[in-house]
């Protein structure tokens, strides 16, 4: 315990280096990240609480008036799945404040279990990522049959420095998805260890063994409702998600679920009527962009809208959704409207310079209105990003350039919290864009070399908004995605940085993250490219001897 301290000890230091450039910016929101507690005596027949400990420190934080927001399960496993991180390994200190930083946490919460007999005792340390400075370290301790009470208190005392609780009322766990009620401790373990199962006969197991202890355990059917989907088994899921009743807080997402199913099932009517039910009691993006998917695949009718409109809506409900902005582009195309469709491809690569479908699309929209040399760059860009794009672009010229079935469908009614929603002030006075951009460009870097990732994507996010082919800009972000580990991502933002602007250094940045993705043969090939522009490179000349068959 004494050596983990240290270790922490030493990343909050760190950490509080870095965060000295933003110490005069306003307070962010609070965001925490509740990372799965440590099990350190590997007790088996606790396994399950490092899990439900980060699911329910999260609900309380999550819950009550003013209380501070935490990522939930789901972001955060979307979190470990964009960023590479096994979601069943013990992490180390330095991989979880990383992870903290990347997806635009404030703090930090991690800690640790022990049983001894039927008492358990739970270690919980919050930290804050800004100044790298360790705000509450807290020891809880009681039966294990007062599992909640235990993370009620120690919820309210992790927020305490910051909550602003009057009287500091301990919040409410929704483990059961219903406000003020909670499962069994039985119910509940059942349902945790059915999250966590490596089978889906187990998880099913599970689930179905909390449902039968408690059958208004709705939270269960939502979960089985995942797993058959992710089992391919569009019609389970859907009688899943339908069993939830319109009594149930989860009703609305069940919904949405049995939606997604009905889709699935090519029972487009059905999910029409499911969804347009829904986003007239309570609109949502998701929802609005899901109708429109709908409309794609089913023809359209004046009485039901058009796709055009539905997505429409979502980018005006969303407007930091970069998926909004390619399916309204895209519908555009299929709707023959060219001009449309090339105004809102250009703002989805705006926001995502590696969406190749996105620029595929606006390749062929740019030819059909004679743009051919702006058509070229795009195309071009495309086949950068993937083989798969190019091949579209040798599609027969008597056919559709475009290939049909690229509309995308959001996976949940909520939206996550996960983006880092860089929106760049539209009001810039007279100061040039080129300007702006560099400005953003230069914190980007400073930020980078500080060692804070976090703070400097968002930097060059901005940048890019502004200037979507600012080459350093690729070349940087590129950079900052090998350093944590997202190969495939630093990848294609080198691609687009070469794209950009050929030179030596993308040359080697790409080599170096060909070598990490295991492909020798690319990475020679990058190197050598540098070596031809740079005939002088010690590291271009490093590189190809370390590469050597």
């Amino acid at each position: 315990m004494h050596s983990s301290r240290r270790l922490l000890a030493s990343f909050c230091f760190l950490l509080a280096g870095a965060g000295v450039v933003d110490a005069q910016r306003p307070a962010a929101t609070d965001r925490f990240l509740v990372i799965p507690f440590d099990n350190p005596g590997h007790e088996a027949r606790i396994y399950w609480l490092g899990e439900a400990s980060a699911i329910l420190l999260a609900d309380n934080l999550n819950t009550g008036a003013g209380a501070p927001r935490a990522y939930t399960r789901e972001e955060r496993l979307e979190a470990f799945e964009q960023l590479q991180v096994p979601s069943v390994a013990t992490l180390s200190h330095a991989t979880v404040i990383r992870l903290g930083q990347l997806v635009g946490a404030t703090h930090i919460v991690i800690g640790s279990l022990a049983l001894n007999g039927a008492q358990i005792s739970v270690r919980a340390q919050n930290i804050r990522l800004d100044t790298g400075r360790l705000e509450n370290e807290v020891v809880e301790s009681g039966v294990l049959d007062d599992l909640f009470g235990i993370f009620d208190r120690i919820a309210r005392r992790v927020a305490s420095p910051s909550a602003g609780r009057p009287g500091g009322a301990a919040p409410t766990v929704p483990a059961s998805g219903v406000p003020g009620r909670r499962p069994s401790l039985q119910v509940f373990e059942n349902y945790v260890k059915g999250l966590l199962a490596a089978t889906t006969a187990t998880k099913v197991g599970y689930l179905q063994s909390a449902l039968k202890l408690d059958p208004s355990f709705d939270l269960a059917r939502v979960a089985l409702w995942t797993v058959n989907t992710d089992n391919g088994n569009a019609q389970g899921a859907l009688l899943a998600a339908a069993a939830v009743p319109e009594t149930s807080p989860l009703y609305p997402r069940a919904r949405f679920s049995a939606a997604l199913s009905l889709i699935q099932l090519k029972r487009l009517d059905d999910a029409f009527a499911t969804l347009k039910t829904l986003a007239d009691r309570a609109p949502s993006a998701t929802l609005l962009n899901n109708l429109g998917v709908i409309q794609m695949r089913r023809t359209a009718t004046p009485q039901s809208g058009k796709a055009t409109y539905y997505f429409n809506q979502a980018v005006n409900l969303d407007p930091d959704e970069p998926d909004y902005y390619f399916n309204l582009g895209y519908a555009y195309w299929a709707e023959h409207d060219e001009q449309g469709s090339i105004y809102w491809l250009r703002e989805a690569v705006r926001r995502r310079p590696s969406d190749g479908e996105a620029h595929v699309v606006l390749s062929a929209a740019l030819q059909a209105v004679g743009s051919t040399t702006e058509a070229a760059r795009e195309r071009e860009l495309a086949g950068q990003l993937s083989s798969t794009y190019a091949e579209w672009a040798r599609r027969p010229a008597s056919g559709d350039p475009v290939p049909r079935g690229l509309e995308r469908l959001k996976p949940g009614l909520e939206i996550s919290t996960l983006r880092r929603v860089d929106t760049v002030i539209a009001e810039t006075g007279q100061r040039d864009q080129r300007e702006l951009a560099a400005f953003h460009l230069d914190r980007g870097r400073r930020l980078y070399e500080q060692g804070n990732e976090g703070e400097a994507i968002g930097e060059l996010r901005r940048a890019l908004y502004l200037s979507p082919y600012e080459a350093d800009a690729h070349l940087l972000l590129g950079r900052i995605y090998l350093r944590t580990g997202q190969t495939q991502a630093a990848i294609d933002a080198f691609k687009i940085a070469l794209w950009s602007a050929e030179s030596a250094q993308a040359h080697l940045a790409l080599a170096e993250a060909y070598v990490q993705a295991r492909n020798n043969a690319g990475a020679r090939a990058e190197a050598q490219r540098a070596l031809a522009l740079a005939p002088n490179s010690a590291e271009a000349r490093a590189l190809l001897e370390k590469l050597k068959p």
